[in-house]
């Protein structure tokens, strides 16, 4: 068995510490529940969080929102497939677009069905992902402007999650230049900059924000905890809000070096042993849980003296020679991870999702 774990009081203090930078900083934010792959059991400790908007990028993620929070409002946060249209009229109350075409059909479906969408229009702004090039901003406006129930409410940009781009001063500067120049153009009112995501909040601990970007959209540092913009963590925030917690299922004293010829393993690795200097036998522990569920390359175990061997498609492989602690099979193994495991995980029906409180009363003997 292997779980995904949510501390619910590390949640709530994430979130004060980012509610309170917000506010004090005149900035509206959403949170985004795109990690949580609509888990009920996760999304309805998230959605009682004190806070009126929720940002997703799976159209069955916010379908399961608005289930459970139908006051909400939510924010399709990726350029809307057509053929999806009716879909996020009904449970995205805004979306974020790029085309002219697709706009023409939101607003063609918005008539029909009696809605007014709202949507922020995303600017590229050298990510080189979802936006319109700046340069032809103005005429992409010109026609979108007269869009029957169709209300543009901000702007925005995305940054670092293709190529890296970081977020600064002078990208916020033009996205807000951007604003000016078809409010100018226009004559028109844009409420919301959309400028910011976790990767932005190390702007405003550093004071480097322009005062005009207004809006935030925020996933990884309210779950992690973490400065996305040199891949940190901010001291006063939980890491540990969502951990892995493995069965083990197997510990046995096996060699340290495979017997017979090696070929491909299950991920197309030779693996050599000939030039590496190990002990004769190692003690070994079998996890229930795989490369199917997670990469290793995600995972910490909070027992420091624990080494990952490797893993296949279901089950991983920890040494224990230099641990401490005394393990047991029927034991959990507890791992930290980060935000594309966590995604892994609650991407997998094979993994059970709880809140902490319940896992401690699952545990059979102890958790090491």
């Amino acid at each position: 068995m292997s779980i995904v774990t949510l501390n619910k009081k590390k949640l709530d203090h994430n979130f004060k510490f980012l509610d309170t930078l917000f506010e004090t900083h005149n900035i509206e934010w959403s949170i985004v529940t795109k990690v949580l792959c609509g888990n009920p059991i996760f999304l309805k400790e998230v959605l009682a969080l004190p806070i009126e908007e929720f940002c997703d990028s799976r159209i069955s993620n916010l379908e399961a929102i608005k289930k459970i929070a139908p006051e909400v409002q939510t924010v399709y946060i990726k350029p809307v497939p057509v053929t999806f249209a009716d879909e996020i009229i009904e449970y995205a109350d805004v979306s974020f677009n790029t085309e002219v075409e697709t706009l023409n059909y939101l607003s063609k479906r918005a008539v029909e069905l009696g809605k007014i969408h709202k949507t922020v229009i995303m600017v590229e702004m050298g990510e080189l992902r979802e936006g319109v090039v700046r340069g032809r901003l103005l005429n992409f406006f010109k026609e979108i402007m007269d869009l029957p129930n169709i209300e543009i409410v901000g702007i925005g940009t995305n940054l670092t999650c293709l190529n890296g781009v970081l977020p600064d001063y002078e990208k916020m500067k033009e996205l807000f230049e951007s604003k000016l120049e078809i409010e100018q153009k226009f004559g028109i009112k844009i409420p919301y900059i959309s400028g910011g995501a976790s990767v932005t909040i190390p702007l405003i601990l550093r004071n480097e924000l322009p005062p005009y970007i207004n809006h935030f959209r925020v996933g990884e540092s309210l779950y992690f905890g973490t400065d996305v913009y040199d891949s940190t963590e901010i001291e006063a925030m939980h890491q540990d809000v969502f951990m892995l917690h493995a069965e083990i299922i197997e510990i046995k004293n096996k060699p340290n070096v495979p017997e017979g010829t090696l070929g491909l393993n299950l991920t197309g690795e030779q693996k050599d042993f000939s030039d590496q200097d190990f002990s004769p036998n190692t003690r070994r522990a079998l996890l229930d849980i795989g490369l199917l569920e997670m990469s290793i390359s995600d995972l910490i175990p909070t027992d420091p003296d624990l080494n990952i061997i490797g893993g296949s498609s279901d089950m991983l492989v920890m040494d224990l020679d230099e641990s401490k602690a005394t393990y047991k099979v029927g034991d959990f193994m507890t791992f930290r991870i980060n935000y594309m495991g966590l995604l892994s995980l609650m991407n997998s029906d094979y993994v059970t999702k709880m809140l902490e409180e319940d896992f401690k009363n699952l545990t059979p003997v102890h958790e090491a």
